[in-house]
């Protein structure tokens, strides 16, 4: 009985963790219609190509003995605000795709519409910290810190704690690598 109650109240706390996830995502979009299409349209797009790792293929482009460890939706944080798309968390790098085409002016002044994208290889990422809003503890975030200094925000994750356990494995694997 106590091992019942034990799957029942973990399997609930799993539960809630992932509709805090949906909430957080979901508050993060502009509306609420406009966050439902642009996933409808993202779900299409990763259909269309042939699933998340041929999107990373054909994004980023794969190198030799690089896997996809973790894939998940999420926001990264910019100066314009939050840009929902796909984190990509491979055993080389952690890599970010926007859901959709963003436009801005080229140097010749014509409008273009690219994905906002950002690839950061392993080697060069110093840290990776978890933080949340005091106020509301659902509201987690994810800061990667390079060598270089500079550093990226990461937010709105479905599963946040399983995203974070993932690029600490990649991250720790490229510093530790294990010795043959």
């Amino acid at each position: 009985m106590n091992s019942m109650n034990y799957r029942m109240n973990n399997n609930r706390k799993k539960a809630d963790n992932f509709v805090d996830g949906v909430r957080e995502h979901v508050r993060l979009g502009l509306k609420f219609s406009e966050t439902v299409k642009g996933k409808l349209s993202l779900g299409a797009r990763i259909l269309q190509i042939g699933g998340v790792k041929r999107v990373f293929r054909q994004n980023f482009g794969v190198r030799e003995g690089e896997k996809i460890l973790k894939v998940s939706q999420c926001y990264l944080s910019t100066t314009a605000g939050p840009i929902a798309g796909l984190l990509f968390i491979s055993t080389q790098r952690v890599a970010f795709c926007s859901e959709r085409s963003i436009k801005f002016s080229s140097p010749n002044g014509e409008l273009v519409r690219i994905h906002y994208k950002v690839s950061i290889p392993l080697r060069k990422i110093k840290r990776a910290n978890q933080s949340e809003n005091v106020k509301k503890p659902s509201q987690k975030y994810m800061e990667i810190v390079t060598v270089d200094n500079f550093d990226f925000w990461f937010m709105g994750f479905l599963n946040y704690q399983k995203a974070f356990s993932y690029l600490q494995q990649a991250i720790s694997q490229v510093q530790n690598p294990v010795q043959k």
